[in-house]
């Protein structure tokens, strides 16, 4: 493959090779684009000797050498070519442009832009125009109302990922403004604030009759984010055929899709508009909404085929250093492998995700449930119809002689797992008590 305008080669990495430039260029193009490390301009494979050492100087030498900062709008990642290690760098268009290289600012010599296969400098007419239209409206411009903000959980989150946080890791992580302010990312990210997610469930296939309406939030976003993640993945309920031989699984939604959209829709939303993503399950279906639409100057054809702006750089790059998100432009095509481009909806100020369910969601039984069920309790459900019925009458239908076995090995277990339940629940010992199938019973 040879170099395009989004593809560049470079042989080695050392001092005399102008990195920088080459990155520049991408985050001030709107497609951004991917630089080979370990490839010669022929595109002929030669690999690289110190792939750690290399991978340390170029994220170092991107993030001390260019501004505005290109935190969360680069990946440095390995590959194997040709049975050879190379090293990959993956550049989002950035919204805050011109980039430019620190030591020479907003100046000819230090802005650049892709120009079919070159990086070239970039004219002080189209530097200025940039500069006077730059994103403003973003989450680490905005002061936060909050100032008295601790990160508690976000430390616990570092550290366990043994990327324990110094006493820097405000400004490192981006979390303060231009004049030294804590930003509305640092709000989003806190111990404590007024953000939550909801997930709610319906029965049937409209907003009419809501059966679960949850919550997640008022803390960090990473930990709202697990909640919400913990949640649906209980809701992605395992449909099992079970017989005395052999048990068939699946899921009502694709568990990788499912995972890419739920980080898609928190870590790209428009918080600047005050509202946050929600997740609404149906009978049929899920919906994943998020505020905003796509980025200004990206298509739909552009985000199908992987471009990536981030909206939030902030976020994206915490999410990643928590390894809660992968590369770059990574997601979409992950989303696209189960759900085609009709699943995604693009509306003038949010963007909506609907994948189907693979069976009617408020028919299953869950993981749980399924797992606790023995081939004693399927052959009591067998002989349940919707009556109700005493413990004798239940042993007779089991053909069961002996009280002690049916009690132990057939009753309670269906009562454990809520299959079966006592109509009498407060009096269990009342010589009245019968017993009948669950909901849960009933559909299983």
């Amino acid at each position: 493959m040879s170099e395009t305008n989004r593809i560049e080669y470079k042989e080695k990495l050392t001092k005399d090779l102008d990195l920088e430039k080459e990155v520049i260029a991408f985050l001030n193009y709107l497609e951004g684009g991917l630089i080979y490390i370990g490839i010669d301009k022929h595109g002929k494979t030669l690999g690289v000797n110190d792939i750690d050492g290399d991978m340390l100087k170029i994220k170092d030498r991107i993030k001390n050498n260019i501004l505005p900062s290109a935190m969360g709008l680069f990946d440095v990642v390995t590959e194997e070519r040709d049975s050879r290690e190379i090293i990959k760098i993956i550049v989002a268009g950035g919204s805050e442009k011109p980039y430019f290289k620190k030591k020479y600012g907003m100046t000819e010599k230090g802005s650049f832009i892709r120009v079919g296969t070159a990086a070239e400098p970039m004219p002080q007419t189209m530097i200025d125009k940039l500069f006077a239209t730059r994103t403003r409206n973003s989450i680490g411009k905005i002061k936060s109302h909050r100032q008295d903000l601790n990160f508690e959980q976000l430390h616990i989150y570092y550290q366990e990922n043994g990327k324990p946080l110094n006493k820097q890791f405000k400004k490192n992580l981006e979390l303060l403004t231009e004049d030294g302010f804590l930003n509305y990312a640092a709000y989003l990210l806190a111990d404590v604030n007024n953000v939550s997610i909801k997930v709610a469930k319906y029965k049937g296939l409209n907003r009419v009759e809501l059966i679960e309406n949850n919550e997640y939030g008022y803390c960090s976003l990473i930990k709202a984010t697990k909640s919400v993640l913990d949640k649906i993945a209980v809701e992605n309920t395992t449909f099992a055929t079970i017989t005395s031989k052999q048990r068939i699984e699946r899921k009502l939604w694709s568990p990788i899709a499912l995972r890419e959209a739920i980080y898609n829709a928190i870590v790209h939303n428009d918080y600047t508009r005050e509202v946050p993503p929600k997740f609404e399950i149906f009978d049929d279906r899920i919906e994943i909404t998020s505020a905003g639409s796509l980025p200004e100057g990206l298509s739909e054809v552009d985000f199908f085929e992987g471009v990536s702006i981030p909206r939030n750089k902030e976020l994206m790059r915490v999410y990643r250093d928590l390894e809660l998100v992968e590369q770059l432009g990574s997601g979409i095509p992950r989303i696209l492998e189960s759900y085609g481009k009709e699943c995604f909806r693009f509306m003038d100020n949010f963007t909506r995700m609907t994948f189907p369910a693979s069976e009617k969601v408020t028919e299953q039984v869950t993981e749980q449930v399924t797992e606790q069920v023995t081939e004693q309790v399927l052959k009591l459900l067998s002989k349940v119809d919707q009556n109700e019925y005493t413990t004798t009458e239940l042993m007779n239908l089991s053909d069961i002689k002996h009280r002690p076995t049916f009690l132990y090995n057939y009753l309670q277990p269906a009562l454990d797992a809520e299959l079966i339940e006592m109509t009498i629940p407060d009096k269990p010992k009342s010589s009245k008590q019968k017993y009948r199938l669950t909901e849960k019973g009933k559909q299983f």
